[in-house]
Order: C-alpha cells, then structure tokens, then sequence
C-alpha cells in the first residue's frame, strides 16, 4: 500500500473575471457537452494569463492556478508559501472540495479537515457545542466517537464558558479557537490550515504549532499549512511548496523553500508610483541604490557597503531642515539595524539631491533584509514608506579566517550630494 495520500496532477483552475459562469445558458450547456459528455477542450479557456495582480491584464480569464504536480505522503508537513495572490488559497480550497478544477486531477486518501477561513464549516445559529457535533458528522464520525473527544476539545479551545452560546455572538477570535480545536482533534487524517490562525493572539498561536507539530510528528498525520509567518513554516514544517503568480517555483527542502520565496521580494531600485507612502511631500524619494564595493558588486558581509537615496526635491530643501531616517528588518519583521543623519551631523549647507549611508565592513548576515525610510522637513514627516526595498547580502568571510560571527566594530559613515 502506497503512503502517498494526496496527489495532485496537471491541477489548473480559471476565473472568468467579473462573470459566473459563460454569460448564457445556453453557452453553458454547450460547455458542459463538450467538456464532461464529449471529453473535447473546452473553448471558453483558450486565451488566459497568468495570475499576476500587479499587471494589467488583455484577457478576461486568469488562471489562478496554472499545471500543479506534486505528491504529499502520510505524516508530511508541508508548508505552501507564496505571495498575496499565488494561488495558495485556491490549491487548499481544491483540496479541501470546497471548489473543483478547470483541468487536472486529485487524489486524496482519507478525510481531511479544513480550516479555510474564519467559521468555516460552522452553522451561525448553533452553539459551540452543536457544532463541534456538526463538523465531526461531516467528517463521518459517530457521536460516541465525538463525545469521547468533546471535553478536550472544549478545553484546547479555551471557550468553555461560552460553548453553549451560538457561534454567531462569538468574536474572531473565539472562533478560530474552537473551530482550530475541532479540526485538530477530531478524527481526520488530513489537516489543512489557512492563515487564519494570525487571527488568534500569540499565546494561541504558539499552542496551535505545538499541537500540529504533535499531530504530524506523534501522530502520523498529514498537515499543508499555508502562513506568511516563515519562522512559523520553518519550524513546523519539513516540505515546501512555493508558488508564484499560480505556478509552482519550488518544491523541496522547507529552507530552501523560504530562501526562494523570499528571493521572490527582492526590488528593483525605483521607487513604485503605486507605492503606499505617507507625509506632505515637501521631499519624496525617487530611488535607492545598495551595492558592495562598487555598483556591480551585490553585499557582502564583511565588505564595504553603501545604501544611497536619490530625492525629487521640488521645494529646494536645504540639508539643515532634513531630517532622514532608514531602519533594516529580517525577514521576520525584527528591526537589525537603524541609520539617521541626526546622528551622523553634516555641516554642509546646499539643496538636497541624494544620501549615501557607507559602511567600511558590514556586519549583516547572508540573507533577506527589507528597508523602510523617514524622511521629515522641519520635523514634519515628508515621506515614508515601509518596507520600501528589499536587498539580500550573501556569506563572506569578516575575519579573513574562515568565521561567519560578525564584529559589533564597523565604522558608518555619512555623505550628502548637493546642488
């Protein structure tokens, strides 16, 4: 007998963007006949694109999902990452039934529980305790086998004094407490999760992982597990699906997984005219440019290291009313490393054009980094855009010895390009 429980082959889904279904009866009866009675390609899916939100699309068809080929076998851990839009949600709601294929086929051996979105599965009008008996009937599970069950299910969710209330009065939290208590500890040999659980406060989700890490590792159980949280996929995790724009990029390793995910993010060096930005615009940033020794050389720890700012300018703000600030976070969000010229004092006097902030030997670790920038005039906030631009820095040698453990030493220094 196979492990494999899942298996998934030529798995695409389209969208008919701001229609249901072909427009008319009768084009979708000739869908249907051509399709499912005469096995023929079907004519409505012959132009499309590629699920890319960023870009203006010709067609009015998109594949969310685009020729998915994998295999998951009993007791895997299988994180699917993947930015806004990937297609992460559609795969789980194939998966879970919730929704069927344009093209391809799967295969799942054993009932799966799903927790797709807030509520799912739940009846508004029944309380917390009807409901767990509803999802595990769903699941094909006898009420002895559920009443076995119902007092640690209650406990895990925290709930108990409002089990007998209807769902309906509950806040989001509270439902994804129960409804990821009832998922976890009824009887399916699949769980699948969404992102949901960034629903729950930090105390709930670090008692989430630990009891899916439980279920996979002491139980045998398989887990698809979709989050944005990689320190999260890491830790739960052992597989890594990654899709972009519907097509799957990498499937292998979990690490190697997040690494070519988060390559994904790393930007070009002009500044995006749709990007989400605040303040009054008396200065605004056109560009950034961060590179090793010289422009062709990428970061390296150890090496020298500029990040340089390039403004439009258009009230001639002189360098004395600028106040500029530039933080650098992990992957995780974890702010590594802060830089302002308030600190750093010019004596120069002269319209702003650009900043430079260089570093003799640079103290960051091979990895992703993201940069978000401040810029005030006259202490008011001119400009500033989170997670604006995204660098990697690759593994050097800091000592020349063959160690990685960066020095706390590392000279910064500052210089302003004037008009």
């Amino acid at each position: 007998m196979s492990d494999t429980v899942i298996k998934v082959e030529n798995l695409s889904k389209a969208y008919q963007i701001g229609q249901i279904g072909t427009g008319t009866v009768s084009r979708d009866i000739e869908r249907f006949v051509r399709t499912r009675v005469l096995g023929k390609e079907d004519p409505f899916l012959k132009i499309g694109e590629a699920n890319d939100r960023s870009k203006k699309g010709s067609s009015d068809i998109v594949w969310s999902l685009r020729d998915i080929n994998f295999e998951i076998n009993q007791g895997d851990a299988v994180g699917i990452i993947g930015k806004n839009g990937a297609g992460k949600s559609t795969l789980l709601k194939l998966l879970s039934r919730v929704t069927s294929p344009t093209t391809g086929q799967i295969g799942v051996k054993g009932r799966i529980a799903s927790l797709l979105e807030v509520g799912t599965g739940f009846h508004p009008e029944l309380t917390g305790r009807e409901n767990i008996y509803l999802n595990g009937a769903i699941l094909g599970m006898r009420k002895k086998e559920i009443t076995r069950k119902l007092d640690e299910i209650i406990d895990f969710s925290g709930v108990e004094r409002y089990i007998d209330t209807p769902v309906k009065r509950y806040s989001s939290g509270m439902y994804v407490r129960l409804a990821f208590a009832v998922a976890a500890h009824l009887e399916s040999e699949i769980l699948i999760v969404d992102e949901v659980l960034a629903v729950g406060d930090a105390e709930f989700q670090k008692k989430c992982l630990g009891k899916m890490g439980d279920i996979s590792k002491g139980q045998g159980r398989t887990i698809l597990f979709v989050s944005h949280n990689m320190a999260a996929v890491q830790n739960l995790c052992s597989r890594g699906i990654v899709l972009k724009n519907g097509a799957m990029s990498f499937d292998g390793n979990v690490d190697m997984a997040v690494g070519d995910y988060l390559k994904q993010s790393i930007s070009s060096g002009i500044i995006d005219h749709n990007v989400t930005r605040v303040g009054n615009g008396a200065i605004r940033l056109r560009e950034i440019a961060v590179y090793g020794s010289d422009r062709h050389i990428k970061p390296q720890t150890g090496q020298p290291f500029t990040m340089e700012f390039s403004f439009d300018n258009p009230n001639f703000v002189d360098i004395g009313d600028l106040g500029f600030d530039v933080r650098i976070d992990d992957y995780l969000g974890q702010r590594i490393a802060w830089f302002s010229n308030t600190i750093l004092p010019s004596s120069r006097t002269g319209t702003v054009e650009s900043l430079r902030f260089m570093i003799e030997k640079l103290s960051l670790n091979d990895g992703l980094y993201y940069v978000t920038i401040q810029a005030t005039v006259q202490k008011q906030v001119a400009d500033w855009i989170q997670n604006v631009y995204s660098f990697e820095v690759s593994e050097g040698d800091f000592f020349g010895s063959g160690k990685r453990v960066p020095s706390a030493q590392s000279k910064v220094v500052m210089d302003f390009t004037v008009k």
